[in-house]
Formats: C-alpha cells, structure tokens, sequence
C-alpha cells in the first residue's frame, strides 16, 4: 500500500461510515438514505482497480470491510427505539454481503477489463450489487436463515405485502430488497461517467 492508495482508501472509508450513518433514515417507504451512499464503494473499488491494479483494488475493499466491521459494533452497542441500532443479523449479513461482492467486483473486473472501457466497471458492478443485495437481506432479514441468530426478532419483515405496494404479494424485506437492488442499478449506469473523467486524469498522471 502507498501513499497513491491513501485517497482511495480514505474514499471507501468515508463511504462505509456514512452509509452506516445514513441507513438509520428513511427515504420514503422502502428505502433509506444509505441505499444512495454505499453503492459508491464499487466505484471506488473499480477505478483503484483500473488505475493501481486488483491487489490495490482488493487492499482497499479489507480496509473496507475493516471499518464496516467497526461500525456495525458500535452500531450493536447504541439502542434505539426497537432495541440494537445494529442487531447481530444485520452486522453479519453487511460484512458478509459487503466482502464477498466487492471481492468478486474485483475478479469480473480484472477479468474484463481489457475490453471496452465501460464493459468491467458496468458488469462487474451489476453482478456485485446483484450479489451484495441477495447475501445481505436474506442473511439479516429471511425467516428461514433466523437459525443464524435466533434471538434476533425478525417477524415484521416477513409481514406479506404488495411487492412495492403494487405488485404480488411478497415479505416486507423482499420490497427493501428490490428496491434498494434497483438503486444500485441505477448507480451503477450512472457512476459511468465519473468512473470515465476520474481515471482518465488518474492513468494521465500516472
């Protein structure tokens, strides 16, 4: 790790403690203000990848997921209304979801990033996100994983609704998650234009 990475990590760092800052507040009925912040940590990883190579991109997720661990115990130790900012589920299903799509964001990345400019940093965010969204709701919120931590009460998500208020009937947390799946997405083709004009200045300097 060299001085180069530092505005890297300190990008991921800033990100993870914001985004677990932010998730404690709704924005409007299925998501919070986190689901517009962490999907940022891709771009992150993706141009440390382009620019300082995967072992660079892979040093900076572990700070990553270092500092999301942190926050997830302090976040256990702060009480809110219902109990645990955090509960145990949830800080196993962020560190988990966070550090297993991020390190495959970097592998489909190196994987592709000799084609088009756009092609590594768009598919390899897509499937991250795809994979992020799918480990940590049903790790923190599915009824069927509650063997994970049995004294975590998870009951109201699995309240059955209309998907989004509209659609078919589905558990409370799979609207959250295809609504914070949809942000990401959409992050993601839009995070194109900076991944574009800041490594090209980075690789300039370089």
């Amino acid at each position: 790790m060299t001085r180069t990475h530092l505005p890297g990590i300190l990008a991921m760092a800033a990100i993870v403690v914001a985004s677990n800052i932010l998730v404690q507040f709704l924005f409007g009925q299925w998501l919070t203000w986190g689901a517009f912040t962490y999907p940022l940590a891709f771009l992150v990883t993706d141009i440390m990848n382009r620019v300082y190579g995967t072992s660079a991109a892979r040093r900076v997720v572990l700070v990553g997921f270092v500092v999301g661990l942190i926050c997830s115990l302090i976040g256990t130790q702060i009480m809110g209304e219902f109990g645990p900012l955090v509960t145990v589920r949830i800080a196993i299903g962020s560190g988990i979801a966070f550090l297993v799509a991020q390190l495959i964001d970097v592998s489909i990345f190196s994987a592709l990033k000799d084609g088009a400019w756009w092609r590594a940093p768009l598919v390899s965010t897509l499937i991250g996100s795809t994979v992020d969204t799918a480990l940590f709701f049903s790790i923190a919120f599915s009824g069927a994983l509650s063997f994970i931590h049995p004294a975590t009460d998870v009951s109201w998500a699995a309240d059955s609704l209309p998907l989004l208020g509209s659609g078919p009937m589905a558990p409370l947390w799979v609207s959250l998650a295809v609504a914070d799946w949809t942000v990401k997405l959409s992050i993601a083709l839009i995070a194109l234009i900076p991944f574009r004009v800041i490594t090209g200045r980075l690789l300039r300097t370089a």
